[in-house]
């Protein structure tokens, strides 16, 4: 189908879908008051504390015990979200304390769902804006607790500080009926109420039991950006401590009285099945151990992980190798390739008439592009605790997704969700890997078969690495048009690849799952900020076996080093300064105009660098998150690559913890420059071929680069910050390297050959 019709079907469906969507619960009131800031029974409460809400609760003491319903994996939502409620609750923070909220409806991501649409960042059309406006309400009513998308801050950013503000008035009400005084002469200050009139002041300790009594109200005011204390400081993380002095907990840290621990070993081809039989294999069986089959899998269970793991390693278990046997990596990009050449793609942008434009342009750019499968390699490799007794379903995990982990838990064990509880524990990284739930299942699986012990299932790095639903591997085709005074005239972009969100919907719900157009596999490529009058943007769906997933960053990780690279090669053949050239396509793009900017110029663009370096330059937005950066890159004897500097300016918005930008560019770089020099998973005989890290290198502590970020202050609501660092740094090396030996390297990983 053209472009023209599959853009306008495809927007005719989704027009559909949020409009009816956005009609059917609009009457529900989801997103009332009291469905946001929760009922205090929620949270459980110790001896001498209250809950005002569902955030927070107050000990008599003053210690403050604020709910966060993210999962925190190093990115610091532990600390960045009790800010928000710290401030406008004027607590101490030297009083406040942090758990993981339990699983409830209340405390949905809303703002994950914005991810979803396919609308351009400038697109404030009628659909654009009722879309946006109904998702949040569809992603709400669904419930969904998930920590992704580069969303905790932007969906927590009005409910937190609502529920803060409201147990704020609460407390200063109760303390103005002691003193018989109007509550509007009471002002509240690091946790205690004052009235100055009268000299007369109240810990929060001393006035939760009355404050609990008092009628939430209807309305309150939000602080004034210009008077906050907390939000827009560089506070330390409330996780450091207990993750230096060995206290925190992470899901391979659990322990169960009568636990027992299980070895895992799947096949080692994708979709193979096991072939062995449990007759055949229990008789190599060490005395003291038991052996289970499970879909896909042998398991050993023993009373030490270590033993379990050396009784399974000695089994001679046979596989069927199924279909994907001769599976292998050239296959699958040869696949890609043919599949850019076909007549037929889903359009996602169509601006002016780029076809014909394109037909009779006198310089022409064209070049294609690849990237392989990714694996999350996160440190705390894959594990889950289980057990099932009593009719009770138990679950220890760490996972970015408690109440779909409740859900399948609750469906594996054939118990009630209400009898299903999920464990959150800390993740040991996550990355997009703990967005599936099949460590869950599998979990579970093997807890049905231990008779009511808890059961701790333990992957070694080989399964992770071997059996991980990765990065998709993905090829795109560009065709740019200059005219003669070197400027842009057309952009035409086609992506071929895996569908993320297709995969992901066959995991979790394979009966939903439709063959459809998914932004996931585009965005980056069609959403980009360059004003370039004839645009045409295509996606095509390449069909493989090997299970694909979210990765940190998900699409843009692909698409941003592929649009900022062919970028740069149309300003070469332009005959202009990269930085120069991008800047003036962004006349009309103020915030990224001034984020380019900013970068080039604390990187001293334009200005002398040592012999043997250059610099590079990209920028990208995604998860409402515009980040510009510039890699200056040398390159050693042996033809290594070194990246010896990194700029880093992010506009995200409104910033709740500088400190915290700061580390997860920092994170994001060094993530994505792992990615770009040594990434990459290959497919031989059906088989992952990289087993652990030897074979799936990481980047060194003396191969990171120094990285300086500059924030761009901004009184907007937050934007993403996790994942928007990610995507820049990829083609600012490669463009960098250009700079530097005059090759353009087009496939990642990035390699210079003799």
């Amino acid at each position: 189908m053209s472009a023209p019709k599959s853009t306008s079907r495809r927007k005719f469906l989704l027009a559909g879908a949020v409009l009816t969507g956005g009609g059917l619960i609009i009457g529900y009131n989801i997103l009332g008051r009291q469905d946001k800031l929760g009922n205090g029974s929620l949270l459980a409460t110790g001896k001498d504390e209250i809950a005002l809400n569902g955030w927070v609760k107050i000990a008599a003491d003053g210690t403050v015990t604020i709910a966060v319903p993210r999962s925190e994996m190093g990115q610091g939502v532990f600390t960045a979200l009790p800010m928000l409620l710290a401030e406008e609750l004027d607590a101490d923070w030297s009083k406040i304390k942090v758990e993981q909220a339990p699983i409830a409806k209340m405390y949905s991501n809303a703002a994950l769902f914005q991810n979803l649409l396919p609308f351009h960042p400038d697109d404030d059309g009628l659909l654009a804006r009722s879309g946006r406006a109904s998702i949040e309400k569809i992603g709400f009513a669904l419930g969904l607790q998930v920590t992704g998308g580069s969303s905790s801050v932007r969906d927590a950013w009005l409910p937190m500080r609502t529920a803060g503000a409201t147990a704020r008035a609460m407390l200063i009400e109760a303390a103005a009926k002691k003193w018989n005084v109007p509550a509007t002469v009471c002002v509240t200050k690091n946790g205690e109420v004052l009235h100055p009139a009268g000299n007369r002041k109240a810990s929060y300790g001393e006035l939760i039991s009355d404050a609990a009594k008092i009628v939430p109200p209807e309305n309150v005011k939000l602080k004034d950006p210009a008077t906050f204390n907390l939000i827009g400081k560089a506070i330390p993380r409330t996780d450091v401590a207990d993750k230096v002095n060995g206290k925190a907990q992470f899901g391979i840290d659990t322990r169960v009285p009568g636990m027992v621990y299980a070895a895992v070993k799947q096949s080692p081809v994708i979709g193979g099945t096991l072939k062995s039989s449990f007759a055949e294999l229990s008789k190599n069986i060490n005395k003291n151990n038991e052996l289970y089959i499970i879909p896909n899998g042998v398991v050993v269970v023993s009373n030490s992980w270590w033993r379990a793991k050396k009784n399974l390693d000695a089994l001679q278990i046979e596989w069927n190798e199924g279909a994907n046997a001769n599976l292998d990596s050239a296959t699958i990009s040869q696949q890609l390739a043919a599949d850019l050449e076909k007549t037929s793609a889903s359009g996602f942008r169509n601006v002016g008439d780029a076809d014909n434009i394109l037909k009779a342009a006198t310089k022409k750019v064209e070049a294609i592009y690849q990237v392989p499968f990714l694996a999350h390699a996160a440190m705390e490799p894959i594990n889950c605790t289980a057990q099932i007794k009593d009719g009770k379903c138990e679950v220890w995990v760490s996972t970015q997704v408690p109440s779909i982990a409740q859900w399948k838990a609750s469906k594996a064990a054939g118990v009630s969700s209400d009898n299903t509880i999920i464990h959150t524990t800390l993740l040991g990284g996550g990355f997009g890997r703990r967005l599936e739930i099949d460590m869950i299942e599998q979990a579970i699986h093997i807890a049905k078969q231990t008779g009511g012990r808890p059961v701790q299932m333990i992957w070694t790095r080989e399964e992770d690495m071997q059996h991980d639903m990765y990065r998709p591997i993905a090829m795109s085709k560009f065709s740019g048009a200059l005219d003669d005074k070197g400027e842009i005239v057309v952009w035409t972009n086609r992506v071929a690849a895996p569908s993320v969100g297709f995969d992901t919907m066959q995991r979790l719900m394979g009966s939903m799952a439709m063959d459809m157009p998914d932004k996931n596999h585009i965005e980056g490529a069609f959403d980009q900020p360059y004003e370039i009058p004839n645009i045409k943007i295509e996606q095509v769906r390449s069909k493989t076996p090997v299970p694909v997933g979210s990765w940190r960053s998900v699409g843009h990780s692909y698409n941003a080093f592929f649009v900022e690279s062919f970028m740069d090669e149309m300003a070469h053949a332009a005959g202009k300064d990269p930085y120069d050239f991008r800047k003036a396509l962004l006349q009309n793009h103020p915030r990224h105009r001034a984020v380019l900017e900013l970068a080039a110029t604390k990187a001293g663009w334009g200005q002398p660098i040592a012999v043997g370096s250059a610099r590079g330059i990209a920028l990208h937005e995604s998860f409402s998150g515009i980040c510009a950066q510039v890699a200056e890159v040398s390159i050693d004897k042996d033809n290594n690559i070194r990246v010896n500097r990194v700029v880093c300016a992010i506009d995200c918005g409104s910033v709740v913890n500088p400190s915290i930008v700061a580390q997860q560019m920092e994170s994001a770089i060094i993530f994505g420059l792992t990615a770009a020099l040594y990434g990459e998973i290959t497919i031989k005989n059906g088989r992952v071929e990289q087993s652990n890290f030897p074979s799936y290198d990481m980047l060194r502590m003396a191969q990171s680069p120094r990285i300086d970020t500059y924030i761009v202050p901004s009184a907007l609501p937050p934007g993403g910050v996790g994942e928007p660092g990610t995507p820049p740094i990829a083609p600012a090396v490669a463009n960098a390297l250009f700079a530097l030996n005059g090759k353009r390297l087009r496939n990642l990983p990035l390699r210079i050959t003799t």
